[in-house]
């Protein structure tokens, strides 16, 4: 791994060469800590190692993002800048920071793009979540301010690579931007939550939270787009239709994601529905705990409002587990004929899906298969490959507006 980016001494600099010559990337990796945008950053960078070895990677960060990778090609270097993606600070001096580094393209691999960031540049959109369901907290005029960054920063881009078609959609019409500098590049499963779990794991980590009863599993945040609330009012309604199935007379629903304590309407839910001895709340888990209960569930219930791909249940499909999941927003894409789809605004539609896949009311083996089939659609080699083109395309093509 070097520690400083290699020179560009004896390039071609002639831009009709430019398609034929190996080009100088920069990759933003502040976020390479994180789960959602981090597990997107860490699989990209090693995949653009294998598959982009006659390119030059640069990647910026601090040093602990930097060990998120392991030992990286001798074709990456590093540049360390300091500043978080979302200090102000970082808007007027990331530019200056990376003002040596003789960068062909920049990659931002989330939609925060420093104003200072110089051009040309690509960003991965993946979702307009903070415009679509903005938070409680959030003033008007922050809310303003946000949105005007995304907008500026996603209209100088080059080019935009949306992780689906709906996002893409999405961004067009809610922020009026051009279409042409759009193109939708997939992601895959993060390769560690895809490892296969072998028994003495799963029985391990299962001891350890004393998890002896058939679940439910749900997996993600518990932001109000997420939909958990009606989520376990439809396990409560499903529970009571197979309870008197031996298999499910002591059911849980288990739920992994964020600290409950911020989502006091998915506390009430709970108590509404009086299900609190069949709900467990776990919180944030390691990868390899994450796995295992991906493995161990009879089914995984993603009932989301909107995702800007819906990466979950592609991971519970990974380790054989049958999905129950929206029919709506990017999901469809993801899972294809692979899921019980259903309304994630009709609890009822919920828990139908749910009592189908429990009761084997549709054939969970043939689900199961196509599950496997579909994950197999996505991999993160062919990612990196579609996004060194998109570095192509924003190194010749035009970068957009000033």
């Amino acid at each position: 791994m070097l520690e400083s980016p290699p020179t560009r001494e004896g390039r071609l600099t002639d831009r009709q060469d430019e398609a034929n010559i190996p080009m100088r990337v920069g990759i933003d990796i502040r976020r390479s800590g994180e789960y959602g945008v981090g597990i997107y950053i860490r699989n990209l960078v090693r995949s653009l190692g294998r598959v982009g070895p006659e390119h030059e990677f640069v990647v910026i960060g601090r040093r602990e993002h930097l060990q998120e990778f392991g030992e990286l090609p001798p074709n990456f270097g590093f540049e360390p800048y300091d500043r978080r993606f979302d200090a102000a600070v970082s808007h007027m001096t990331y530019g200056s920071g990376l003002a040596g580094l003789a960068l062909d393209v920049l990659h931002m691999p989330h939609r925060w793009v420093p104003m200072s960031a110089p051009r040309p540049y690509v960003v991965t959109l993946h979702d307009i979540n903070t415009v679509l369901f903005p938070g409680e907290a959030d003033g008007v005029r922050l809310k303003r301010i946000r949105d005007s960054l995304l907008v500026r920063g996603l209209r100088r881009a080059a080019v935009t690579m949306a992780v689906s078609e709906a996002t893409k959609r999405d961004a067009i019409l809610r922020l009026k931007l051009p279409a042409d500098r759009f193109q939708v590049v997939y992601q895959a499963v993060d390769e560690e939550v895809a490892t296969p779990v072998h028994d003495d794991e799963r029985n391990r980590v299962l001891e350890r939270y004393s998890i002896e009863d058939p679940f439910v599993l749900y997996a993600g945040r518990i932001q109000p787009h997420k939909n958990v609330p009606r989520l376990i009012e439809a396990f409560a309604v499903a529970r009571s239709q197979v309870e008197q199935d031996w298999r499910y007379r002591n059911l849980k629903l288990v739920v992994i994601g964020d600290d409950l304590s911020r989502y006091p309407e998915v506390r009430r839910s709970v108590m509404r529905t009086r299900i609190q001895d069949s709900v467990r709340f776990l919180g944030f888990v390691p990868v390899e705990t994450l796995r295992v209960f991906y493995a161990s569930a009879s089914v995984f219930l993603f009932p989301s409002l909107y995702e800007g791909f819906g990466m979950p249940p592609l991971e519970a499909m990974a380790h054989g587990t049958p999905v129950v999941t929206s029919n709506t927003s990017s999901i469809p894409e993801a899972v294809g004929d692979a899921a019980v789809s259903v309304n994630p605004e009709n609890v009822f539609d919920i828990a139908r899906g749910l009592r189908q896949v429990l009761t084997g009311e549709v054939d969970n083996g043939e689900l199961v298969e196509r599950g496997f089939k579909q994950v197999k659609r996505f991999s993160w080699d062919q990612t990196a490959e579609q996004v060194i083109s998109v570095y192509r395309r924003a190194l010749t093509g035009l970068a957009g507006p000033a």
